[in-house]
C-alpha cells in the first residue's frame, strides 16, 4: 500500500511539472503571438504591403518645343513598347528567344537587351522593341500567359512633325548611354530618352519633367494584379524659339536644289534667329525610336554631312563677304578715306609674289564705293597692307568673328581670325606681310561660320553687338516684342559704317555690281549684301598661265565655296541673311550667281511674312504636315 502510495505521488509530481511547462509554454507563445499582432501590428502590416505592393515611377512626359508662334515642333505621341523584366523572367535568352517567334527581335536588340540587364536593377523593365504595331501587340498579348516577366507598355515617344526641315535646331533624343547614368532612378525607366543634340540637349532639364509614380499589387509570381494609386508626372516646361517654322520650311525647300547648303536668317535688332538651314539633314524621330546600323552607315559616311549643323559649326573662308571688315579697320584707324584712289591692273606684286584680282585684267582706278561694288580684290590688298593685320583682327572680332557667339544650344564653333601671336605659337615663325594681303580678301587662314557671317551684317545695320539666340522667353505678342534687347555699341563711328553699308547697297542696285543680277525689283523690299567666292584650293602659277580648270571639270570637294549675305529693306535694315553653297552647288559658280540669288528669293519671303510684328492668320499649327 504504501508504495501504491509513492507511485501515486511521484506521478503526480510529474504531470504538475508537465502542465507546468505546457502552461509556461502555451503563455510565451500567447506573449508572442500578442507581440506580433497587437504591439508590432504596424510594422509587419507594412512589410506585408511592401511584399505586396510594388512603388514604380512614371516617366513624365517631356515638354513641347514651339516656334515663336507657339507651333509645336517637338512633342509626344503615344506608341506600344514590349518590355521584360530580368527578375520575373525565368530565362531571359529563352523569353527573348520565344518573343522573336512572334515578333521580330534582331541580333542588336538581343545583345542590348542582355547588356542592360546586366548593367541595371534586375527589377527595371527593359525594352525589347519598342513602336509595335497593332497587330504585333495583340500576338505578344495572346502570349503572355507563357512568357513570364513579359508586359506589353503604352508609352510615349518624341515626335518631329517637320521631320528634317528643323532637325539640327531641334536636335533629337535617344536612349540614355552607360556613361550618363547618374543614380538617378528615372534615367533606368524602360524607353527612358534624353536629349543628346540641339535645343533637345540644350534644355534637357527643363524639357525632361518629374517623375510620377505607380503603387500596383503583385500576385507571388511578380505580377502585377491592379493598380492601387497613381500620381502622375509633371511634364517638362514648353521651350519657345525664335523660329518662324513657316519661314524655315521656305528656306528649307529653296536650299533643297542644292547637294549642300547652310542659311541663316535674323532680326538684325533682337539676335532672333528666324531660320537655320543645313542641308542635307536627317529625320530626328529615327534617333528616338533607334538607327538601325544601315541607317547610321548612310548618315555617318556622307561626305556631305547631314549630322552636322555647317550654318553653326561649318568652317570656311569667308573670302569677299569679309571685305567690309577691312574697310571698316582701315576707315576706323584712318588708313585710307572714302577718297583714296588705288588702281588694278588685275594683280599686285609683293617680293617675288603675285596676288591676283579676279578680274584679270583689271579695275582700273577704285574709291571705296566702288571697290566694294565691284568687290576688287588689288583695292583690299592695299587696304589690308595699310590697316595692318592687328586693326583687320581686331574690328572682325568686334563685328563677331573669331571666337563663339554664345548661341543657345550645343555645336557651335568660333572660327578664325589669325594674328601674329597665333602665328607664332602655331607654327613658331613669324607673320609676313604677303599673310595680311590674302587676309584682306578673307582668304588664308581667315574661317567663320554662317552664323558669323550674318551676325558681321545684323552688327553693320544696327551700329551695335548684336548676340544671335534662338531661344526666346515666350511666344510673341501681337503686333511683335514691345521691348528689344539693349546690345552695346559697337563702337564704330556711323559715318563709316554708311559709307560700308553705302557700298554693300550698290553691290546689289547699281550696274556693275557683283550681285545687280540678283536684285529684288521692289524697292520697298530691296536688299543689300556682299558676295563672295572663296578658294578651297591653290591656282598653281602653270594654270595662270595655260589656263585654269573651270569649276565643273574639278572634283567637287576641290570647287570653290559660293557665299551670299545681305540685309533688307535697305531704306531700314531689319532683317539679314547669309547663305553659303558649298563647292559652288550643282552650277559650280560663285557667289553672285549661286548663292545670290537664294539669299534673295529668302529675303524676299521674310519680309512678306514679316515674322517680327506679326501672327500669322490662321495658326500655323493647322498646316503643320501629316506624319505617317
Amino acid at each position: 500500500m504504501p508504495r501504491e502510495t509513492q507511485r501515486e505521488k511521484l506521478f503526480t509530481r510529474r504531470a504538475a511539472l508537465l502542465a507546468g511547462g505546457q502552461a509556461a509554454l502555451a503563455a510565451l507563445l500567447a506573449g508572442r503571438l500578442y507581440q506580433l499582432q497587437i504591439l508590432e501590428e504596424d510594422r509587419y502590416t507594412v512589410l506585408a504591403d511592401e511584399n505586396r505592393i510594388n512603388l514604380r515611377l512614371v516617366a513624365p512626359p517631356r515638354g513641347r518645343i514651339v516656334d515663336r508662334f507657339g507651333t509645336p515642333l517637338a512633342a509626344n505621341r503615344h506608341n506600344f513598347r514590349v518590355v521584360v523584366v530580368p527578375e520575373q523572367a525565368a530565362d531571359l535568352e529563352v523569353t527573348l528567344a520565344a518573343l522573336a517567334t512572334l515578333i521580330d527581335v534582331g541580333e542588336a536588340d538581343r545583345r542590348r537587351v542582355l547588356r542592360d540587364a546586366h548593367r541595371r536593377h534586375s527589377f527595371v523593365p527593359l525594352v525589347v522593341r519598342a513602336n509595335l504595331s497593332w497587330q504585333e501587340m495583340a500576338r505578344i498579348e495572346v502570349a503572355i500567359p507563357e512568357l513570364p516577366g513579359v508586359a506589353i507598355e503604352q508609352g510615349l515617344i518624341r515626335d518631329y512633325p517637320y521631320g528634317p526641315t528643323a532637325a539640327h535646331v531641334l536636335g533629337y533624343v535617344a536612349a540614355v548611354s552607360e556613361k550618363e547614368l547618374t543614380g538617378d532612378p528615372l534615367l533606368e525607366l524602360p524607353d527612358f530618352r534624353i536629349g543628346k543634340a540641339g535645343v533637345e540637349k540644350a534644355q534637357d532639364a527643363q524639357l525632361r519633367g518629374l517623375a510620377g509614380t505607380s503603387e500596383v499589387e503583385v500576385n507571388a509570381f511578380g505580377r502585377v494584379v491592379r493598380e492601387i494609386a497613381s500620381r502622375p508626372g509633371q511634364p517638362g516646361r514648353e521651350s519657345v524659339l525664335g523660329l518662324d517654322i513657316a519661314l524655315q520650311e521656305f528656306a528649307t525647300q529653296r536650299c533643297a536644289s542644292e547637294p549642300s547648303i547652310s542659311c541663316v536668317v535674323l532680326d538684325a535688332l533682337s539676335g532672333d534667329v528666324l531660320a537655320l538651314v543645313s542641308s542635307p539633314a536627317f529625320d530626328p524621330t529615327l534617333f528616338s525610336t533607334g538607327l538601325t546600323p544601315a541607317v547610321w552607315q548612310e548618315l555617318s559616311s556622307d561626305p556631305r554631312n547631314p549630322l552636322t549643323d555647317k550654318a553653326i559649326a561649318g568652317l570656311y573662308p569667308p573670302g569677299s563677304t569679309f571685305k567690309p571688315v577691312v574697310a571698316l579697320a582701315a576707315l576706323d584707324s584712318g588708313a585710307i578715306t572714302p577718297d583714296t584712289a588705288v588702281t588694278c591692273p588685275g594683280y599686285v606684286e609683293l617680293g617675288d609674289a603675285t596676288f591676283h584680282c579676279w578680274q584679270k585684267n583689271g579695275h582700273g582706278t577704285l574709291r571705296l564705293h566702288d571697290a566694294i561694288k565691284k568687290s576688287c580684290d588689288v583695292y583690299f590688298y592695299e587696304t589690308a597692307r595699310r590697316a595692318g593685320i592687328d586693326r583687320i583682327a581686331a574690328m572682325a572680332k568686334r563685328l563677331g568673328f573669331g571666337a563663339p557667339l554664345g548661341l543657345d544650344i550645343p555645336g557651335e564653333r568660333g572660327g578664325l581670325i589669325p594674328t601674329r601671336e597665333w602665328k607664332l605659337a602655331t607654327t613658331g615663325t613669324s607673320w609676313q606681310q604677303g599673310e595680311t594681303l590674302i587676309s584682306g580678301i578673307g582668304q588664308g587662314s581667315v574661317l567663320a561660320t554662317p552664323l558669323q557671317v550674318a551676325t558681321m551684317a545684323a552688327r553693320l545695320v544696327t551700329g551695335r553687338l548684336v548676340v544671335p539666340r534662338l531661344l526666346r522667353e515666350a511666344r510673341l505678342p501681337p503686333g511683335g516684342d514691345q521691348r528689344l534687347p539693349s546690345f552695346a555699341p559697337l563702337g564704330v563711328q556711323p559715318r563709316h559704317l554708311a559709307l560700308v553699308l553705302d557700298g554693300l547697297g550698290a553691290v546689289v542696285n547699281e550696274q556693275g555690281g557683283t550681285a545687280y543680277a540678283a536684285r529684288i525689283s521692289d524697292p520697298s523690299l530691296a536688299m543689300g549684301g556682299k558676295s563672295g567666292t572663296s578658294q578651297v584650293r591653290r591656282i598653281t602659277q602653270y594654270e595662270r598661265d595655260h589656263g585654269v580648270k573651270k569649276a565643273a571639270e574639278l572634283p567637287w570637294k576641290e570647287r570653290d565655296h559660293a557665299l551670299f549675305v545681305a540685309f533688307a529693306p535697305v531704306s531700314a535694315p531689319r532683317y539679314v541673311c547669309a547663305v553659303v553653297v558649298e563647292h559652288g552647288g550643282n552650277e559650280a559658280g560663285g557667289g553672285s550667281a549661286v548663292a545670290a540669288p537664294i539669299c534673295r528669293d529668302i529675303l524676299v519671303e521674310t519680309q512678306r511674312r514679316d515674322p517680327v510684328h506679326r501672327v500669322p492668320e490662321p495658326p500655323l499649327a493647322s498646316t503643320a504636315p501629316a506624319r505617317s
